[in-house]
């Protein structure tokens, strides 16, 4: 699954107004879009079959395992537009990471193509594209879903939200556990999705890898520790991020647990359909850092009858502003396991 260069132009550019896509040998038809932002967009697409016999052509012939391949033949298309080198460099880097992991609550990146586009312009004569196949997930992500029950005023019921929950962890753990240890640096409710399953709970999977990187850094200078500000300040979502992300001692040693705050963050979103520390953005004088640093949680009214309090000191375990004193990803899962045998059904 290396990267392909191609003119093919005209067909690649049959995104923009519905038509083919190929992605290496196979073809795929947009459907429709299914959501953008930056300078990525997202499609459904369908996989048309080789009209050759012979051919080995498609999904279906690429892979011995076939969890992943769609039985209508139909998945979701990210299309990345790439100005510059860097850009191109960080997608690369996407690519490669996608591709390390394997696990069923993790997304798994099933194809991909970066295509070299004649620019218009003389000064930037060439510019890319690139083209990631996933499975799709037509159910949206765990923020799409928190919308959609906020406004019916409904709520996860308890069983639910640890289930949910412990999915990610299961998902986390094979990142942290991977050698060396990968954070995935975005854990927030918009890169959850969601598949409802009647009788189930939803099956939750984490998705964006585009921020995942090896965990564990040695700060041991005042510019490592601004440096490292800089980059969470663009690749780390802000009501998501770790104390540590914001104001970096001039020597620290940052590991995985950056994830476990994240974690803690979309545990309550999983409850309450926000960051624990929103909150502070609707306020006059409100400052999200501060509320982050300082671990100020605010508990809003919840279902009727409400959350077990052993939920919200589930969360504020994993909310420590102290890195070296919160837990790890093995801890959250025996703890999950607790409280899911006394509170499921």
């Amino acid at each position: 699954m290396g990267c392909s260069f191609s003119g093919l132009n005209a067909l690649y550019d049959a995104v923009n107004g519905g038509g083919d896509v190929w992605i290496n040998e196979n073809r795929f038809r947009v459907i429709r879009q299914l959501g953008e932002g930056g300078f990525a967009y997202v499609y459904l697409v369908k996989e048309i079959p080789s009209s050759d016999p012979s051919s080995n052509a498609g999904l279906s012939k690429k892979f011995k395992n076939s969890s992943h391949l769609s039985e209508d033949g139909t998945y979701a298309m990210k299309k990345v537009l790439i100005q510059n080198t860097e850009q191109l460099e960080l997608v690369r880097e996407e690519i490669r990471v996608s591709s390390l992991f394997s696990h069923p609550n993790l997304l798994p990146l099933l194809d991909h193509a970066i295509i070299a586009i004649k620019a218009p312009t003389q000064d930037q004569s060439w510019k890319h594209e690139a083209y990631l196949l996933f499975p799709v997930h037509l159910d949206g992500t765990l923020m799409d879903n928190s919308k959609t029950m906020k406004a019916k005023k409904e709520f996860f019921s308890t069983s639910d939200v640890l289930q949910i929950f412990h999915q990610l962890c299961a998902g986390l753990k094979h990142m942290h556990n991977f050698e060396p240890p990968y954070a995935h640096n975005d854990v927030k409710a918009g890169n959850v999705l969601l598949t409802h399953r009647k009788g189930q709970a939803p099956l939750a999977i984490l998705m964006d890898f585009g921020s995942a990187r090896p965990a564990r850094k040695q700060i041991r200078s005042r510019s490592e520790a601004l440096q490292l500000q800089e980059w969470a300040s663009e690749h780390c979502s802000a009501p998501y991020r770790a104390p540590e992300l914001w104001d970096c001692p001039s020597h620290a040693d940052i590991d995985e647990r950056t994830d476990i705050w994240s974690l803690g963050c979309t545990l309550y979103a999983i409850m309450y359909g926000v960051s624990p520390f929103e909150y502070a953005l609707g306020e006059s004088g409100g400052s999200l850092q501060l509320a982050i640093v300082n671990a100020q949680i605010k508990w809003p009214a919840g279902p009727n009858p409400p959350y077990p309090e052993a939920l919200h000191q589930f969360v504020t375990w994993m909310l420590q502003p102290q890195p070296t004193v919160r837990p790890r990803i093995d801890d959250i899962i025996i703890h999950v396991d607790k409280l899911i045998a006394k509170f499921s059904k």
